[in-house]
């Protein structure tokens, strides 16, 4: 019988693309609700605790624990649900999904979402509190470009507020 003639498959000289791991869904799936891509930021996983001072210059993902100060100004600072947080906090956004015990000074907002406690004073230009989410301490609201001024909330009183 006659067999049509099959044209011949190109050779490839690069090698199969190695299958890489997938990073743990939970914390980036966090990062991600919380309005942040993995690769825009530093993380400390699950596993992981640090005692000391944090510092830097770029954006950090806590989902593991921390005790001492992170400073990381211009920045963005976020405690994913698995974060425990025993550290005085100054970023320029601070978003609390876990558990932060300490004060926090950001020069934009904070944002404590649901099933978030923070327990210490706040300092900042905005903050939100969701339904379901825990505050104890103190409430310093400041205009975004002074910062150490409060903003008046009459002209003899100061916002401060306490929950």
């Amino acid at each position: 019988m006659w067999k049509p003639s099959q044209p011949e498959q190109p050779v490839s000289n690069t090698p199969p693309e190695p299958v890489r791991p997938a990073p743990p869904s939970s914390s980036v799936e966090t990062a991600r609700s919380a309005g942040v891509t993995a690769g825009d930021q530093a993380t400390i996983s699950k596993g992981l605790f640090i005692k000391g001072e944090i510092s830097g210059s770029e954006s950090l993902f806590i989902d593991g624990k921390v005790e001492g100060s992170v400073n990381l100004n211009g920045n963005r600072v976020t405690v994913g649900r698995n974060g425990h947080v025993a550290a005085s906090i100054t970023a320029r956004e601070v978003v609390v999904l876990g558990k932060v015990r300490g004060n926090v000074t950001a020069t934009d907002r904070v944002d404590i979402r649901a099933e978030g406690a923070l327990t210490g004073d706040v300092a900042a230009a905005r903050i939100s509190i969701e339904d379901g989410a825990f505050f104890k301490g103190g409430i310093d609201i400041r205009k975004p470009d002074a910062k150490n001024q409060p903003a008046a909330a009459s002209a003899s009183e100061p916002a401060k507020a306490h929950a």
